[in-house]
């Protein structure tokens, strides 16, 4: 993994640093398969959207103290299986170690939320702000098959870019961008073989409650 002396960063906007290629392939399998590990223990989950109860495209998971969950009460943060009851599994060290590497001034990650996007998920526009701690970024990986990334502004209606993430690359977002909208339009079948049955892992990193 790089260092933070060779780290290589492309500044998509600011507040916005782009990181291509952070994760080798051996340290995708690596990760990859530390994921599909919790993902036994914390089985997979479709959130609801709130009041609707129309359900993500995307399946989700969370590994660490909290996790972040969706159902017609709300968006939240919990320290349990929305289905199983049981306690997130602790996040993979080595997610710990890219997060020190890429938010080296922020507190520790409480959460890991994991979306499973298939050939045909995608994620609309949105905001990460369900956490106390808006200081620390956000810091999301790829794995698998690529996405095309859509960036915007503070306001919903600001203009917007694309940016195609594929295995093993990196984005984190804080600052001036850490309450941006954004999400995923879609995702390339057959752009890696990472994952045996296809499609895409994200994994996205937060700090939720404020540090003392």
């Amino acid at each position: 993994m790089p260092t933070l002396s060779n780290l290589a960063a492309v500044v998509v906007a600011p507040g916005v640093d782009y990181f291509p290629g952070l994760l080798d392939r051996a340290e995708q399998e690596a990760l990859r398969d530390g994921i599909l590990a919790i993902l036994v223990e914390a089985p997979p989950f479709r959130p609801r959207m709130p009041r609707t109860g129309k359900p993500f495209s995307v399946r989700m998971s969370n590994c660490g103290p909290l996790g972040w969950v969706s159902d017609e009460t709300g968006y939240r943060y919990q320290p349990t299986h929305p289905e199983t009851g049981r306690a997130w599994p602790e996040m993979p060290p080595r997610l710990l170690e890219i997060w020190r590497l890429l938010a080296p001034d922020a507190p520790p990650p409480e959460a890991c939320l994991i979306n499973l996007y298939d050939a045909n998920a995608k994620m609309g526009l949105h905001q990460d702000r369900d956490e106390q701690e808006l200081a620390a970024p956000v810091v999301s990986l790829s794995l698998g098959d690529s996405a095309l990334f859509r960036l915007g502004g503070r306001e919903r209606g600001d203009r917007t870019r694309s940016l195609k993430l594929q295995s093993g690359d990196a984005i984190a977002f804080g600052g001036p961008a850490r309450l941006a909208f954004h999400g995923i339009d879609r995702i390339t079948p057959g752009s890696s073989t990472l994952l045996a049955e296809g499609g895409r892992i994200n994994l996205t990193l937060r700090r939720v409650s404020r540090s003392e």
